[in-house]
C-alpha cells in the first residue's frame, strides 16, 4: 500500500463526508479524480463540471437557509409570546434584566460593554464577560441589531437580546463560528458611554 496516496483519499473522503456531500455513485467519483490526476479526457468538459457543482451548492444553501428561515420564524413566534419579551419593529426582541439610570447612547457614540454571546441553542460563540474585559466600539459600527438594542439602554442598563439573522450575519455567517442564516441571542450590559 502507498500510505501517502491511501491517507489522501481518507482526508478528502472524510472533508466530503464532514460537508455532508451525499455521493451517489463512488465509482464515478473515482473515475473523474483518476482522470484529472492521470491527465485522462475528461468525460465531462470542465465548463459543465463547474455548472453542475455550482448547482449542486446552490441547491444546498437554499436548502440550509429555508431551514433556518423556519427554525428562526418558529423561535421568534414562540419567544415573542413570553409576557417579559418586547419585540420590536426590526424583528429583535429583548427582555430587560437591568435597568439602566444613566444616559442613552446616540449611533454616533462610543460605547463600553460586556456581553455574551450564543447562538440559539446555547453554545457561546463570544463573551467579553468571560474574558474578563469590556470591549468598546461606536455603536454604528456593530450589527444592525446591536445598533438598535445598545440604543434602548441606559448607562448601567443589561438586556437579554434575540437578533434575528438578517439583523446579525446574514446569508454569509462569520467565520466557522457562526453558520449563514444564524439568529444570535446576546447578554448585554451597558457600561457607559465614552464621549470623544
Amino acid at each position: 500500500m502507498d500510505k501517502l496516496s491511501y491517507s489522501l483519499g481518507v482526508t478528502v473522503g472524510a472533508n466530503l463526508k464532514q460537508q455532508e456531500f451525499k455521493l451517489e455513485n463512488v465509482d464515478d467519483f473515482i473515475s473523474g479524480l483518476r482522470n484529472v490526476i492521470e491527465n485522462k479526457k475528461l468525460e465531462i468538459d470542465e465548463k459543465e463540471v463547474n455548472e453542475i457543482v455550482n448547482e449542486y451548492f446552490k441547491e444546498i444553501q437554499e436548502k440550509v437557509a429555508n431551514q433556518q428561515a423556519e427554525i428562526q420564524a418558529n423561535f421568534f413566534a414562540e419567544n415573542g409570546k413570553k409576557e417579559d419579551i418586547i419585540t420590536t419593529e426590526s424583528g429583535l426582541q429583548y427582555k430587560v434584566i437591568k435597568e439602566g439610570e444613566g444616559a442613552m447612547p446616540a449611533a454616533e457614540d462610543n460605547v463600553s460593554v460586556h456581553y455574551h454571546g450564543t447562538l440559539l441553542d446555547g453554545k457561546v460563540f463570544d463573551s467579553s464577560v468571560d474574558r474578563g474585559e469590556p470591549v468598546t466600539f461606536p455603536v454604528n459600527g456593530v450589527i444592525k441589531g446591536w445598533q438598535e438594542a445598545i440604543q434602548l439602554m441606559k448607562e448601567g442598563g443589561k438586556l437579554l437580546i434575540f437578533v434575528p439573522s438578517e439583523l446579525a450575519y446574514g446569508a454569509q455567517g462569520a467565520g466557522n463560528v457562526i453558520p449563514p442564516h444564524t439568529p444570535l441571542a446576546f447578554e448585554v450590559e451597558l457600561i457607559k458611554i465614552i464621549k470623544e
